[in-house]
């Protein structure tokens, strides 16, 4: 791919080298000093490019990664486009290195997303699908209804969402969900006020589930985080309970996920995520009663890259703390 130019001029070369992947059009307005570089992501990076200080990951396997972590002398700076930063802190980078997140940069999109399997649930959509292959007037979803069926929840005003992962996803959701009508919480690591939401602990995460309709998760993957949602944690949420991750696969105990709803334990649940990617096709999720699959597809495009990626690079240059960096 060609190499966006750095603005101000032409590029020495002790200019830091920025190497960009080739999975997502990328023109960052870069400022001088900082040659940008292409390189394939679909491979680790080349011996020839081993030299650059800065990388941007996308797309990239973690052994790609990781087979160039501590072959890269001069790295200084890696920027994750991806929100969650868990393969590049796999990788092994070294110590030294700055690691900043692509936080962000899917708010929208995933919020889309989560926005779209939640009415999908809420308005029983797979149903519809299904009778319509069957070339089947499905009578029961439409006509004259209820608008709060007993044990069912067929809209969001009123119902009451809980958003576990109260992030910048999260925050940007939230408003969405309520404009619709529905009562929104959140749930992160300590509670509070957080965007004009109240926000609950972990710690009490099993009382809010209680109370819960609708359970949106948008956790990052990490040691804490796996299988976040086990049986005792489903078991805490009411019958009529829905679920959406757009968080990441490892979060769910899917064996404990596919029982409840093969169990009438739990009204429904949308992945968009799971924890072997692709799913195999073995997997019983695929044929999980009252479960809606979808491949990854709410995030995919990073909106606003360029602008992160200049703004870190004249961070890095002018010694500042960069934009999203990752704690280790």
């Amino acid at each position: 791919m060609p190499a966006p130019r750095a603005a101000g001029g032409a590029r020495e070369e002790s200019d830091v080298k920025l190497l960009l992947p080739d999975s997502v059009p990328l023109s960052p307005d870069l400022p001088e000093g900082v040659r940008a570089v292409g390189y394939d992501a679909g491979a680790p990076v080349p011996d020839e490019h081993r030299d650059a200080e800065a990388l941007v990951v996308w797309g990239s396997s973690e052994d790609d990664l990781a087979a160039v972590a501590g072959r890269m002398p001069r790295l200084r700076w890696v920027q994750t486009l991806a929100a969650g930063p868990d393969a590049v802190l796999a990788a092994g980078f070294p110590e030294g290195v700055v690691l900043t997140s692509g936080a962000g940069l899917h708010n929208r999109t995933v919020t889309e997303h989560a926005l779209a399997l939640v009415l999908a649930l809420v308005r029983r959509l797979p149903a519809a699908g299904r009778a319509q292959a069957a070339h089947r007037w499905a009578g029961e979803l439409g006509g004259l209804q209820p608008l709060h069926p007993e044990g069912a929840v067929t809209t969001l005003i009123d119902a009451r969402v809980l958003v576990w992962g109260f992030g910048s996803i999260g925050q940007t959701l939230a408003p969405v969900l309520r404009a619709l009508g529905a009562r929104v919480r959140g749930v992160a690591r300590s509670a509070g006020e957080r965007a004009g939401f109240p926000v609950a602990a972990e710690a009490d995460l099993e009382r809010e589930l209680a109370g819960t309709d609708v359970l949106v998760m948008i956790l990052p993957a990490a040691a804490g985080t796996r299988h976040a949602l086990d049986a005792r944690r489903l078991g805490a949420l009411p019958a009529h309970a829905l679920v959406v991750n757009v968080g990441r696969g490892s979060t769910v105990d899917e064996a404990a996920l596919t029982a409840a709803l093969a169990e009438g334990r739990l009204a429904g649940a949308a992945l968009d995520v799971t924890g072997a990617e692709p799913l195999p096709p073995d997997s019983p999720l695929w044929d999980a009663p009252g479960l809606l699959l979808t491949p990854h597809a709410a995030g995919g495009r990073p909106v606003g890259a360029d602008e992160l990626i200049a703004a870190n690079a004249a961070a890095l240059l002018a010694g500042r703390r960069l934009r999203n960096v990752v704690e280790r």
